[in-house]
């Protein structure tokens, strides 16, 4: 494998389903995309199924899928991964949990990112949240806009969490922690207090006040989710005898990349929004591999497009990441020579529509020098249900991708 590389560029909730207003296509179908098309057109097409029917549609657990882990066995919650992201230690009686901050509006969720709120203005209220609500036992961290993690110490993880995401335009206050077992309920207690503390604290922050007076969405909420302890999980050295790295705006995926042994390049610039630095992640991804085998791209735009519901902005940001990012990557790889099997795909769809995570299969294209082409012509939902990998579920794309026999 040492003589070859491997890119697997990711376009975080890029799938979707038919809408009217573009005559019945999705929006990858209506998007401009000649790079993704001519992966497609030079590769091998399937479908992906990422997300098992009893499983949470979150990103975690589908790109834990993409990377050919299995969810299952794994998957500790989605704070602990960011934690390892965050450099913040976990100890052997602590969770971790995603802690977001959200905009409620009467009572409802108005949207899972408070307007999407700058990690400047986020640092100032969670900085607050921790003198008014930290103690030694629980313990808030500023990450990235409106993703942050609180640590909680001597907690039970086993409660039932609902992502902010997944239910907007909802009461608020019927979506509040519930424990699985009667164990858990301490826990589900303390930390609905603190959900309800927060509510207090930050509806007249200054952050909030000035926010309100630009026409901006207030962060009024924090929302607890996903708790977890710390995984275990083998390095892709250990799997597939590569070495890569892993470039992302989300703590979330850099933190599988350090428990997947990946290193974690931060490329400035980078967001996790439409005004993302497409080119800044492509020449990182092409100057990683100088030294490394594998390069994970993630980009967050598409999914946070279609969390808002915005049509327009999610088939933007598909032909940005189309021609200023996969583009940039293969324009490289032709310029130096270098030979390379790349990948694309998305994590899970996010339709524009439902403004949620949704379970479907997702379409991939893999472009390997070395494999003969199918006979798929463009990449959309639709075309690569033609394509000769057919359906794969597991570590089926991972092992295509490094040229094992993929998992049916």
């Amino acid at each position: 494998m040492a003589d070859m590389k491997y890119i697997v560029v990711l376009g975080d909730g890029m799938s979707d389903y038919p809408v009217a207003r573009l005559g019945g296509k999705t929006p990858l179908q209506a998007a401009r995309k000649p790079n993704m098309d001519r992966i497609a057109r030079e590769g091998c097409c399937g479908l992906l199924r990422t997300i098992d029917e009893d499983m949470s549609p979150g990103s975690e657990t589908a790109n834990l899928a993409v990377m050919g882990y299995s969810p299952r066995e794994v998957l500790q919650g989605r704070g602990v991964l960011e934690a390892a992201s965050m450099g913040v230690d976990i100890g052997p009686d602590e969770i971790g949990m995603r802690c977001n901050l959200i905009c409620l509006a009467d009572g409802k969720i108005k949207n899972h990112s408070a307007g999407h709120i700058s990690s400047e203005e986020s640092d100032q209220i969670l900085k607050t949240l921790q003198a008014e609500i930290g103690d030694d036992r629980l313990r808030f961290y500023t990450g990235v806009s409106y993703r942050h993690l609180l640590v909680g110490k001597g907690l039970d993880p086993r409660l039932i969490c609902k992502p902010p995401h997944d239910f907007p335009g909802q009461a608020a206050e019927p979506l509040l922690i519930q424990p699985k077992v009667p164990e858990a309920a301490e826990t589900a207690d303390l930390l609905n207090r603190a959900i309800h503390r927060s509510w207090e604290i930050l509806s007249d922050h200054p952050v909030n006040v000035k926010r309100r007076a630009n026409g901006k969405d207030p962060g009024n909420s924090i929302w607890l989710w996903s708790p977890g302890r710390r995984p275990k999980m083998w390095t892709f050295r250990e799997r597939f005898g590569v070495s890569g790295a892993v470039i992302s705006a989300v703590d979330l995926i850099r933190g599988i990349g350090v428990y997947a042994g990946l290193e974690v390049i931060k490329v400035p610039g980078a967001t996790g929004l439409y005004d993302t630095n497409y080119e800044g992640k492509a020449d990182a991804c092409l100057e990683a591999l100088n030294r490394h085998d594998f390069c994970y791209v993630h980009v967050e735009a598409p999914d946070e497009a279609g969390h808002d519901g915005n049509l327009e902005l999610k088939i933007r940001t598909i032909e940005d990441l189309d021609k200023r990012l996969l583009g940039r990557i293969l324009d490289g790889l032709d310029c130096s020579g270098t030979q390379a099997v790349v990948g694309i795909l998305p994590d899970h769809p996010t339709p524009v529509e439902k403004r949620i995570h949704v379970k479907d299969p997702v379409p991939f294209a893999i472009r390997d020098p070395r494999r003969k082409a199918d006979a798929v012509q463009q990449y959309d939902e639709f075309s690569c249900t033609q394509g000769g990998l057919g359906l794969l579920h597991g570590d089926g794309f991972i092992r295509a991708v490094f040229d094992a026999h993929p998992t049916a």
